[in-house]
């Protein structure tokens, strides 16, 4: 088994696994939530295996998948571990809002700790930017919270370059998590630079297409009805056809280079620098295995360059998310979408999926 180094995430001494866990899959989006006693044995497996950084989110489920975690990092293994989760969304007759006001990010942080049944969150990020809310004042009461010792590090999530700079200024930010992947990747733009200026870690989440770049199109035969992924227009026929180019193409070359398409895809992730942490999803032990694995596939200069060329952002067809659901794309990246009704919705996108 790879062995997994750990890096410095971000400039304000937090160091991590350079391969995380996202848990998500584990609760919701995926399908029906997971036995709950194979999803500790899989955190166990990972965290023995090396794979420290767990990530998750109170909106994952909503909050089963704060508690299932918590579950799993009893009797010692809490000390192991760098826990990673987010606030930011709130349910209330039947809409989803987002929320950044003190008041709610303390509440929030409380009932985060609660869930986890831990003393202080390790990396806590605002998942959404509230555009009601100044940034400056968000990160204001997060700066409390890392002096009460309730958290040790700040994050955003998909946030755009001028709100890193105003948070970062208030306080320093140490990572920012984003989706970026060989299909996604338009972060590279000016987000990726702006990180990069301010010494901000990066947390790469969906790194393999949510399974496309793993699996390609002979995926879609294996979701269940309740996979939000089946509502994602990058899976849906008109954009698919084109899509599966890619595919095609990763696979030739993991073919080529003797390691499985996910290996190559996590790969060129990790090529991409050493401030750069993906953390993929999985619900089975012999997928995680083979993620790890990816750690030991070098890609030569003119390899990830051929990788890139046919990876570009201009060859993928499809946003990352369905209209009414897609709360930052592509094109949208600096404004939020609030108070949409989830009756509106397929039932499991129900909130936003990372």
């Amino acid at each position: 088994m790879a062995q997994v180094r750990r890096i410095k995430l971000g400039s304000q001494g937090l160091e991590v696994s350079a391969q995380g866990l996202g848990c998500l899959g584990m609760s919701v989006f995926y399908g029906p939530p997971k036995p709950e006693s194979d999803m500790i044995s899989l955190i166990h497996h990972a965290i023995n295996s090396g794979v420290t950084f767990l990530d998750t989110f109170d909106a994952y489920g909503p909050f089963t998948n704060e508690i299932l975690l918590g579950k799993a990092l009893k009797d010692g293994v809490r000390e192991k571990v760098e826990l990673a989760t987010k606030f930011g969304l709130r349910y209330s007759d039947g809409k989803r809002e987002i929320r950044g006001d003190p008041q709610y990010v303390r509440a929030a942080c409380e009932g985060n700790l609660k869930r986890l049944g831990v003393d202080s969150i390790d990396l806590y990020y605002q998942h959404q930017i509230d555009t009601r809310v100044p940034i400056e004042v968000t990160v204001g009461e997060l700066k409390k919270l890392v002096e009460e010792g309730k958290i040790k590090y700040i994050g955003l999530s998909e946030a755009s370059a001028a709100t890193i700079r105003r948070a970062h200024a208030v306080h320093p930010i140490t990572a920012v998590q984003l989706e970026w992947s060989l299909w996604s990747r338009d972060v590279e733009e000016d987000i990726i630079p702006t990180c990069r200026e301010l010494g901000i870690g990066i947390v790469a989440y969906s790194p393999l297409g949510r399974g496309f770049l793993s699996s390609g199109p002979k995926l879609l035969d294996e979701l269940t009805k309740e996979d939000y992924r089946k509502h994602l227009p990058r899976f849906q026929p008109e954009n698919l056809e084109h899509n599966k180019k890619i595919f095609e193409r990763v696979n030739e070359m993991a073919a080529r280079k003797g390691c499985t398409p996910s290996q190559l895809a996590l790969a060129w992730v990790h090529h991409e620098g050493n401030d750069v942490c993906p953390i993929p999803g999985t619900t089975k032990i012999e997928n995680f295995n083979q993620n790890i694995g990816a750690l030991s596939v070098k890609l030569t200069p003119e390899e990830k360059a051929e990788l890139e060329a046919f990876a570009s952002m201009d060859n993928v067809k499809g946003d990352r998310y369905a209209t009414g659901f897609l709360l930052i794309s592509r094109q949208t990246r600096r404004h939020s979408l609030r108070g949409k009704p989830l009756k509106d919705m397929p039932s499991a996108m129900s909130s936003f999926a990372s």
